[in-house]
């Protein structure tokens, strides 16, 4: 059995390989929508709280902003894993409707595939993080739950319905991709998203939230936003450890004309994935500050993680905050909670692994980092908000 910071990387790692993959006329929209987010038993995700359909059916579904596709599992079943929400029957909704082959949503697979026996359009995506999904595409109403406890429908929401699944047996039962895709709930609402979250470590915490569509909180400090084959890519310019900024070039961030490399902000990635060349900088600082006061753990799953004996929240108080600077001015602070993680009883590990050449350099920043912060999107200004705030406090 895998300690949970191992699960952490092996789940960013192949996640990272997945946006590897990726990186090389919409329907009727409502006004903007609130929904309430929380945090996954685990702490290696958030997750969206809706129902779909009429009469509506609760859901689970992973926050992902490095994909576009909206899906969940149906019924009837090939195959299904594990959730802890109802499973969605499309039959015994009155507001369900299979998509058309003639739909121009309907592009998950190539021409010749893309269509069932009676031409309703089929769709599928493999994530290398293991998830797989098999099923139709259709138009379904969604229910947004509020922090406030209200509600938000969007109707007409392209939606893919999983009949054939596997990689999850978790809590979630699909997920909310809210990457810049035609087929994006994010798209859908416009141009503008935002989240506010809390710890991964408080699946109680009430106020995270997300907001779809102009409301969005677009606040705090702002960074130059790309889009580039469907992911969202930010300008890393350094890092710092305290008043001490490592001697990194700026050059190891950059997207190269042939599209690998870059740095994304994922909120399905949990820890930071950095190129080699900016691991090791920031690795060698942290041995500096810890080899001293604690003893070190080697990990067999992934030698490369710096992993001490000790208790975190006790005995790293006081412990330099770790800091991502962007084009603009734009900063993000990681404290002992955004920038180590617990690996057992008496055990903690630093967030950040090597992405490694073999991945073609690409760094992500995952939603570890993102703790505390309100995240604003504004795709059309080309531009990203950080604020970090008490989420409570945008209510």
């Amino acid at each position: 059995m895998y300690k949970p910071a191992t699960r952490a990387v092996r789940s960013s790692m192949a996640r990272l390989a997945y946006l590897e993959a990726k990186a090389t006329g919409r329907p009727f929209a409502p006004d903007d929508v609130r929904g309430s987010i929380v945090a996954a038993e685990g702490a290696t995700q958030f997750m969206v709280n809706l129902a779909i359909g009429q009469p509506p059916v609760q859901q689970l579904t992973t926050m992902d902003t490095g994909s576009g596709l909206f899906w969940i599992q149906c019924l009837p079943c090939t195959k299904c894993f594990e959730q802890s929400s109802p499973l969605f029957n499309p039959s015994k909704s009155s507001t369900y409707a299979n998509l058309p082959c003639t739909s121009p949503y309907c592009t998950y697979l190539p021409p010749g595939d893309k269509c069932d026996p009676v031409n309703y359009c089929k769709f599928s995506n493999h994530y290398l993080d293991g998830i797989t999904v098999r099923g139709l595409f259709g138009m379904e109403t969604l229910t947004l739950e509020t922090p406030d406890e209200g509600e938000a429908k969007i109707s007409n929401m392209v939606i893919g319905c999983g009949h054939d699944n596997d990689g999850y047996n978790d809590q979630p039962s699909g997920i909310m991709g809210l990457g810049p895709e035609n087929v994006s709930l994010a798209t859908k609402m416009g141009s503008k998203f935002s989240y506010c979250i809390g710890s991964l470590k408080d699946p109680h915490y009430a106020h995270s939230q997300l907001i779809l569509g102009d409301d969005a909180v677009m606040e705090g400090d702002s960074t130059p936003l790309e889009v580039f084959n469907y992911l969202y890519f930010l300008t890393l310019e350094g890092i710092s450890v305290g008043v001490k900024m490592l001697d990194i070039n700026p050059a190891v961030f950059r997207r190269t004309p042939s599209g690998t490399g870059g740095v994304v902000i994922d909120s399905g990635t949990t820890i930071i994935l950095l190129t080699q060349q900016a691991f090791d900088p920031l690795s060698n600082e942290v041995e500096r500050l810890l080899n001293e006061s604690f003893e070190r753990v080697e990990n067999p799953y992934s030698p490369s993680d710096l992993c001490y004996k000790g208790n975190m929240s006790r005995d790293l108080t006081g412990f330099p905050v770790v800091a991502l600077h962007f084009a603009g001015g734009a900063d993000l602070g990681l404290d002992v909670e955004s920038f180590f993680h617990e690996n057992g009883p008496g055990e903690f590990c630093m967030a950040v692994s090597p992405s490694g050449s073999d991945l073609k350099e690409l760094s992500v920043i995952g939603v570890m980092a993102q703790q505390s912060y309100n995240i604003g999107y504004d795709i059309g200004g080309k531009k990203i908000f950080f604020q970090r705030i008490d989420c409570e406090l945008l209510e």
